[in-house]
């Protein structure tokens, strides 16, 4: 693992390696203790070239940052795509920071033209391990999501 953790000096950004290696601490933690640990992944596409894509994952990191508790974990990979690691939040409660999270970036003057997409997995429910999670966590465009979360809370 890097020296240095965080991709920046100012940002509570983990690098892909200190985000694996603490993601897989957590999720031994979270099967030990029986605690629930939920992964989300938030993928921000522009219509701009590349270049303009990573501006805007740190732009989407920043925002999310503002939005989990301090002690969550946000990793953002060479590709764009955002993770973040609520850490003892079952899936019903996650889905509250999901709302949270796409009432944020639904209301946020983005640069260029930005098509965000989220998907949500939770340790146990979805798998105990790194890559389970990211498999059940596949990002799905907001429209979806919206539409999803309509329909569950309808039936409660």
């Amino acid at each position: 693992m890097a020296a240095d953790p965080f991709k920046d000096e100012e940002s509570r950004v983990l690098t892909p390696e200190a985000f694996e290696f603490v993601l897989r601490n957590e999720l031994k933690r979270a099967v030990r203790s029986q605690n629930f640990l939920t992964l989300l992944v938030v993928d921000a596409t522009s219509a701009a070239h590349n270049g303009q894509r990573s501006t805007l994952a740190a732009e989407v990191a920043r925002l999310v940052s503002h939005e989990v508790r301090e002690t969550d974990l946000l990793s953002q990979n060479d590709a764009g795509q955002l993770s973040i690691v609520l850490l003892d939040a079952d899936l019903p409660n996650s889905m509250r920071v999901m709302d949270r999270l796409l009432t944020r970036l639904q209301h946020y003057e983005f640069a260029t033209r930005a098509g965000i997409s989220m998907g949500a997995a939770c340790c146990p429910t979805h798998g105990a391990d790194a890559e389970s999670l990211r498999q059940a966590a596949e990002p799905r465009p907001l429209r979806h999501q919206r539409e999803q979360r309509g329909n569950t809370s309808n039936a409660q």
